[in-house]
């Protein structure tokens, strides 16, 4: 788990995380630096120069001389020693000295942001190209190409769920084709977080480019878990970054910045070009109380703020909603009286399997009241296990079991932490609601918290989930009923502080529907932001600008690929319609057998329903209906017609007018000609 930072100087002090032996051997340049390394460094230098000063000071004496086995290198008689160490005191007065040695984070940050503008192309005026590919108008699977010159990076890949009406689909994820188009141009990728609308398409990316991921340690640890699953293990460069660390991309440089999400290791960006800084804060909220690490770095948003920002991207997910978010301690202080409600219960709470602090609370609260954690669901325990091994979760030993162990204890001594806290069919807890689960069955010894908010479209999915544990005699509680979830986003006051904070000159609200963008727009004006400064895109646009202004000046390829088993992008628009034809109409094959040559038909036609109406008590239907089939072949072998697909598509029109005219609705027809 991050030490605790106790400075006051933007979330850094002279307590500083164990610098990894790997980057303690990398020199100090402006493509990997950090405080950290920095100030080790410095504090390195500033023994040496000490000593090096006492050993000057100090007379060479015959006791000191006895205490080395080696005579002090240069070593000068005691009286010139003396005049040596007053002409450098006068030249090198001590305050002259300290100010070398000693440099804030402020300082540091300042003088690295001085080297990388030495690093830029062109001049202040050379266009920035800020590319949504996904991400806007939208909840999921967000991705923003940044371009200058001949150089480019990616923020976040992410993937989206799909709504009802993509049957069969697996997940959703941006199209990659303009980045495949300009992959010359490519110097890395970096991620804001570890959530699945943030990393879940990069595995797919990373298939068709390769190019350096900048993370930060947790996040990088999960995305280690999908490269995995996608056969991806050490084909890609992966590097751990801090907040602090500035990674060149190029004639662009990207910063991080600390931010509170619902997930530890979140961070937003400070990206430095020759147009100007643009920050991007990624998804966050302000939490003054977080369970883990450092509250949001709002000095160093000031201090950007105050240097000048050309343009704010904003998290909008909670545009709606005024005041703050709660801080995420709330939910521990619920889950604790919850806990003592429980007693003689089993508690099995659902919640999503990236909430670490959550997953972190319900451990804390197990553990005061002698119950075991139990995991179910993939990512849950895929998440779980990460988090555990990079040290985001304090779980004592013995207290994590098998889901398989669950049974040797008591109904009390027992807490379950599952996926399907948003009523996903095949999700853990779904398949406990309809007894489906191989583990666990649900018994009125029940206690159940869903500790999620419904995302918007799966309210039903939610309901039907509850109904079910109720009918079962579980004890359902969710958050309307209590305080048992608080949103990992920033509500109106906290965007607005950083809009304070920033001051942009442009504002681009990012991350959400068109509703949030459109509010958080209105937000910004009610800041003093210039309507025509905010620009509210859409996937694809290309919104340019050169420091002076900003607009929209083109469009980029940026559609949905649809991910099917193993499919990736083979199930289009008309695959979907025919999935959408057969789940709401039902289908009707007409199978028959044809000698052309001849002009007979030896056998059928066979009708075949699945899906529009019983057959056995449809037989007059189905009788007329192959009647049909029989009069359309007749006619065209009486014609001598040849083309098949002309009399497939007779025999088609003429059942599906039949069928609409019998029962006022339309099936899909698929005849099927054999030839001997």
């Amino acid at each position: 788990m991050e030490k605790k930072n106790n400075s006051k100087l933007s979330g850094f002090g002279k307590k500083t995380e164990k610098i990894p032996e790997k980057a303690a051997r990398k020199p100090l340049t402006p493509k990997a630096a950090n405080f950290a390394e920095y100030e080790a460094m410095m504090n390195e230098k500033k023994k040496a120069v000490k000593k090096k000063q006492k050993e000057k000071k100090k007379p060479v004496t015959e006791k000191a001389s006895k205490k080395t086995a080696k005579p002090i290198k240069n070593a000068k008689p005691k009286q010139n020693v003396k005049k040596q160490t007053k002409q450098n005191n006068a030249k090198k007065p001590a305050p002259e000295k300290k100010k070398e040695t000693a440099i804030s984070y402020a300082e540091y940050a300042s003088k690295q942001r001085e080297v990388l503008e030495t690093l830029y192309r062109g001049g202040k005026n050379t266009p920035l190209k800020i590319i949504p590919i996904g991400g806007l108008n939208e909840i999921g699977k967000n991705l923003t190409v940044f371009e200058c010159g001949n150089d480019m990076f990616i923020v976040d890949c992410g993937l989206a769920f799909p709504d009802t009406e993509l049957y069969g689909v697996d997940i959703v994820i941006p199209e990659f084709t303009y980045i495949e188009q300009n992959i010359d141009k490519l110097r890395g990728i970096v991620i804001t977080h570890g959530h699945e609308d943030h990393i879940g398409g990069l595995a797919y990316l990373l298939k068709k480019v390769k190019a350096p991921v900048y993370a930060t340690k947790l996040t990088i640890g999960l995305i280690e878990g999908k490269l995995k699953e996608h056969n991806l293990s050490g084909e890609v460069t992966l590097n751990v970054s801090r907040p602090g660390q500035i990674v060149k991309m190029g004639c662009m440089a990207v910063e991080f910045i600390r931010v509170n999400h619902s997930i530890p290791d979140a961070c937003g960006f400070a990206i430095h070009t020759p147009a100007g800084v643009v920050v991007h804060t990624g998804d966050f909220k302000v939490d003054y109380t977080p369970i883990e690490g450092g509250i949001i770095d709002l000095a160093r948003f000031g201090e950007l703020g105050s240097k000048g920002v050309l343009a704010l991207m904003s998290d909008s997910t909670n545009s709606e909603r005024a005041g703050y978010t709660q801080t995420e301690r709330t939910v521990g202080k619920a889950f604790d009286k919850l806990f003592e409600d429980a007693d003689g219960k089993r508690i099995i709470i659902a919640t999503f399997s990236s909430n670490i602090h959550r997953i972190q609370q319900v451990i804390n609260c197990a553990k005061k009241y002698g119950r075991k954690v139990a995991v179910s669901g993939r990512s849950m325990v895929n998440v779980i296990s990460t988090a555990v091994e990079l040290g985001y979760l304090d779980a004592p030993d013995g207290i994590i079991i098998d889901i398989d162990l669950i049974n040797r204890y008591s109904p009390e001594q027992i807490v379950i932490v599952t996926t399907g806290s948003q009523g996903e069919p095949m999700s853990a807890l779904s398949r406990m609601a309809m007894n489906d689960h191989k583990k666990v069955s649900i018994t009125p010894m029940d206690y159940i918290i869903i500790s999620a908010t419904p995302i918007p479209g799966n309210e039903k999915l939610v309901t039907k989930v509850v109904n079910e544990l109720m009918t079962l005699g579980a004890t359902v509680i969710y958050e309307s009923m209590y305080d048992v979830h608080v949103s990992g986003h920033a509500c109106q006051d906290e965007q607005k502080l950083i809009m304070a904070l920033t001051r942009p000159k442009f504002f681009i609200p990012v991350h959400g529907e068109y509703k949030h963008l459109k509010k958080h727009a209105e937000t910004a004006v009610g800041m003093g932001i210039p309507e025509e400064n905010i620009i509210i895109g859409s996937n694809g646009n290309v919104i340019e600008t050169n420091g002076e202004d900003i607009k929209i000046t083109g469009q980029v390829p940026a559609g949905r690929v649809l991910v099917d088993g193993l499919g990736v992008g083979d199930v289009g628009s008309i695959v979907l319609r025919d999935r959408k034809h057969l789940a709401e109409d039902g289908l009707i094959i007409a199978v028959s057998t044809v000698d052309f040559e001849n002009g007979q038909i030896l056998s059928g036609p066979d009708i075949i329903s699945r899906g529009f109406v019983y057959v056995r008590e449809s037989e007059e239907l189905m009788s007329e209906a192959r009647n049909i089939v029989v009069s359309e072949l007749e006619d065209a072998l009486m014609a001598g017609t040849s083309d098949r697909n002309h009399i497939k598509t007779k025999i088609k029109d003429a059942l599906l007018g039949y069928i609409y005219k019998k029962r006022k609705r339309s099936a899909m027809i698929l005849p099927i000609l054999q030839e001997l």
